[in-house]
């Protein structure tokens, strides 16, 4: 009875130990993801709870291979934890452990490890659970690059032609491209827009993408700015970023043309060189352009024409262009007009005649396509203004080169010139009665200025000879020089006549003798007598001074004073007998020659002074 209530026992305890297994509950809590960035590290949470507790559990960690298996990694129990050998985490994961929690941590975290990890929880029964957490990876991309086409793209296609290429590199997810024209996203649009992407992966498992856009232009995008932006995920945000704007070439047809002096800008004279552009106002660079003269029919098969402007280069220019695709043409046509100015035209042609006390007119013109003015100038200075020259009352002086200048007002430097020549018709003019102060034995030149016209002719009588001297014929007149030697006082005579009178001159030569400083002496020159013409003026002879006579009188008292001397030492030598073997006194009376006598005069007086040989007074018997 005992026996049969033991094991009734005993099979009780394990039906209920069984019974009380089979209700045990382990439950898992996992986040659905966990976000990471590259080469940084990542923390995988598995919670978990258990009517057993946490002291008998067993703790495993998985990952999900490409291929959709599980792959353990880590694997622990009461009495031990172990890190599985040969996957890719065996020394990059760390499991740390707490009541109910259990963390998963995996440093440098690279793109491959972007997958699902599985925690698994078991109990000391039969009890266990399980969770999942997907872990993602991010990489920040590079700045996104972009290039534009390098040709011009025409209106004229029919497809969307290729604009540019935009590149992001090195990104992880694939991060997303958009095309802007102008601030405003484009999509793509068959037959108008095309948007393509090619994505590359790298060797490092990073994602890089090109996109093309493909567009079919027309004229208002000439100015447009294309870029792309970037949009890219980091974790728990999402990020842009924006390449350069670049802008493209776009051809298309003319709608007008245009044609215009580029140069010289305002009015076009002569001589210029003037400069013509043609152009349209669209951007094709196959259209022709050319400049054609209507009048003459010259062309300039290019946009630009250059002339040397003359008067018969005046008309009007076309210009045409010409859609080589469509061979349809424009044209537009502008004037020119070129001025100019004929050489004046002085009249009388001839040199103008006129009597003294007459009146003389001329008149200076030019024949110019603008408004002009005369001015009339002698000899450097403006005379008078206008196209016509009266002269009154005319003189001698009133004769001379005229010249009269036509200038255009509007244009500074376009002029022209002319010349008159006067002559006043009368009897010759000259001066009269000079004196020419001259030392004998000099040749002088005498000049006889003549006014007069018609030229006089000039007769010179000097010393009884007749000459015409060496003639000049100057703008007043005429100039005649004759060479005369001086040898003592003389007249000579100038006579100037024409068909009109004549005049004469006379020069009166003095001659002076020479003196021991010669003296220099002027030339006097005659000229016609004229108020507004400088005359030379004769400048008499310079005075010699008398300084020579003083000088030989100091000479001669210095030698006087030595022979004085002399005379001393020989009188006393003489005494004492040391000359020719006398002594004692000797008679000085008794030559002539053993006295020294020398007359000095001054300008004082006339008075004549001996002295001996002892320099005193002799009396009036020694004399």
């Amino acid at each position: 009875m005992a026996l049969r209530n033991t094991v009734a026992l005993l099979v009780g305890l394990v039906a209920l130990f069984h019974t009380w297994g089979a209700w045990a509950i382990v439950e898992v809590n996992m986040e659905d993801k966990v976000e990471v960035s590259i080469k940084e590290t990542a923390q995988i949470t598995c919670m978990y709870t258990s009517d057993e507790g946490s002291g008998g559990m067993v703790i495993e960690w998985f990952y999900v291979t490409r291929s959709g298996d599980k792959q353990r990694i880590y694997h622990q129990d009461p009495v031990s934890n172990t890190v599985d050998k040969g996957t890719p985490y065996m020394d990059r994961i760390n499991v740390s452990t707490a009541t109910g929690v259990v963390v998963l941590t995996i440093s440098d975290v690279q793109v491959e490890d972007e997958r699902e990890f599985t925690c698994r929880i078991k109990g000391l029964t039969d009890g266990s659970g399980e969770g999942r957490t997907k872990l993602r990876v991010f990489a920040t991309p590079e700045r996104p690059t972009i290039e534009a086409v390098e040709t011009g793209v025409s209106v004229d296609k029919f497809e969307p032609s290729k604009i540019g290429t935009c590149e992001v590199k090195n990104g992880y997810p694939r991060p997303n491209v958009t095309w802007y024209r102008d601030n405003m996203p484009l999509l793509s649009s068959p037959g108008d827009t095309i948007i393509e992407f090619r994505t590359t992966t790298e060797s490092n498992g990073l994602l890089s993408v090109v996109s093309e856009l493909s567009r079919k232009v027309v004229k208002e995008d000439k100015n447009a700015k294309f870029y792309c932006e970037v949009n890219y995920f980091v974790p728990g945000a999402t990020q842009m970023t924006e390449s350069a704007p670049i802008t493209i070439t776009i051809y298309y047809p003319s709608t007008e043309v245009y044609i215009w002096v580029e140069s010289p800008k305002g009015k076009i004279k002569e001589g210029d060189v003037v400069e013509l552009r043609c152009t349209g106002n669209g951007n094709d660079p196959s259209a022709l352009l050319s400049i054609k003269h209507t009048r003459s029919g010259e062309t300039w098969e290019t946009d630009t024409a250059q002339i040397n402007a003359t008067r018969i280069n005046s008309g009007e220019y076309e210009c045409q262009i010409v859609d080589t695709e469509s061979f349809e043409s424009l044209t537009n046509t502008t004037e020119v007009f070129v001025n100019y100015l004929d050489p004046a035209v002085v009249v009388p042609e001839q040199p103008a005649m006129v009597l003294q006390g007459k009146d003389v007119m001329a008149t200076c013109n030019a024949v110019s396509s603008l408004q002009t003015e005369t001015t009339w100038f002698k000899d450097g200075e403006e005379i008078s203004k206008g196209h016509t020259l009266i002269l009154t009352n005319a003189t001698f002086d009133t004769s001379g080169t005229y010249t009269c200048v036509v200038s255009v007002t509007e244009l500074e430097d376009m002029q022209t010139n002319g010349t008159l020549i006067v002559h006043v018709q009368g009897p010759p003019q000259i001066r009269k009665d000079r004196t020419v102060i001259e030392t004998v034995n000099r040749e002088v030149d005498l000049k006889c200025h003549v006014r007069g016209y018609p030229v006089p002719t000039i007769i010179w009588t000097a010393g009884g000879k007749v000459s015409k001297g060496f003639q000049k014929v100057t703008e007043n007149g005429v100039e005649s020089v004759l060479k005369v030697q001086v040898t003592s006082d003389m007249t000579a005579v100038c006579n100037a006549s024409n068909e009109y009178g004549s005049d004469t001159s006379t020069f009166n030569i003095k001659a002076i003798a020479h003196t021991t400083t010669q003296a220099t002496s002027t030339t006097t020159t005659t000229t016609i007598s004229n108020p507004s013409v400088k005359t030379e003026t004769a400048k008499p002879p310079k005075k010699v001074k008398k300084e020579s006579n003083g000088v030989i009188i100091a000479v001669v008292i210095i030698c006087l004073l030595l022979l004085a001397v002399l005379g001393s030492v020989l009188y006393f030598l003489y005494k004492k007998g040391k000359i020719c073997g006398r002594s004692g006194k000797q008679d000085l009376t008794k030559s002539n020659k053993d006295n020294i006598v020398v007359e000095m005069k001054s300008d004082n007086t006339e008075e004549a002074i001996l002295l001996g040989v002892n320099g005193e007074k002799q009396p009036q018997s020694h004399q």
